[in-house]
């Protein structure tokens, strides 16, 4: 199995090379939005990584370089990473989790299929309902979309209840709002961080 450092290079070299489709609680500065002056063009979106398989931190990095790398999409933001506890499934270890705030020209289903060709390039496998995976990208909201599709349900049907989600969702940016359900803020005092523990290493833009 090809080493972390080999995947994050092979995914960067992989989604490069496609034709496009067209407080902060001591955040820091490597994990702070891009100041482009302007808003880069396209959707705003929210993707939620994690991984508790490997070598996790580097995993993390290398979705996080793969997706800057898809043509079509402009990450602005990574948040800090957190430990967490894992929520339903069988045991498994604690995963690490952030959060990854985008714009993007990319319809949303083939965000989707750009995310889950990244998944795969990190031996992601689906055997088992919520069972440990060596990467899980989820998209949490696509700006001015709603959908029940089962496939792509949006907002994410589930996110305003994980804290996993919600803790560094909020450091990167304290105003979000999660459609139908209100300030990421008030829901996050409703969840809690039970579970949820603030990790020293750190992820980085590209």
């Amino acid at each position: 199995m090809p080493s972390p450092a080999v995947r994050e290079a092979r995914g960067a070299a992989v989604f490069a090379g496609s034709p496009g489709e067209g407080g902060e609680r001591g955040v820091s500065p490597l994990c702070r939005g891009v100041d482009r002056g302007v808003a880069p063009p396209g959707k705003y979106c929210v993707v939620a990584l994690g991984s508790n398989l490997g070598a996790r931190l580097d995993i993390l990095q290398g979705a996080v370089t793969a997706i800057a790398a898809i043509p079509g999409v402009t990450v602005t933001a990574v948040s800090p990473v957190y430990e967490t506890v894992p929520v339903g499934g069988p045991a498994q270890p604690d995963y690490l989790n952030a959060i990854l705030l985008a714009r993007t020209t990319l319809p949303p289903r083939d965000l989707l299929r750009r995310l889950n060709e990244i998944e795969a390039a990190f031996d992601r496998v689906r055997e088992v309902r919520w069972g440990p995976r060596t990467l899980d990208l989820d998209i949490i909201i696509y700006e001015g979309l709603t959908s029940d599709d089962p496939d792509l349900s949006l907002p994410h049907p589930r996110a305003h209840e994980r804290a996993f989600v919600l803790v560094p969702w909020h450091d990167v940016d304290p105003a979000a709002v999660l459609p139908g359900h209100g300030l990421v803020a008030a829901l996050l005092a409703v969840a809690g961080d039970g579970g949820i523990r603030r990790a020293q290493e750190e992820l980085s833009l590209p």
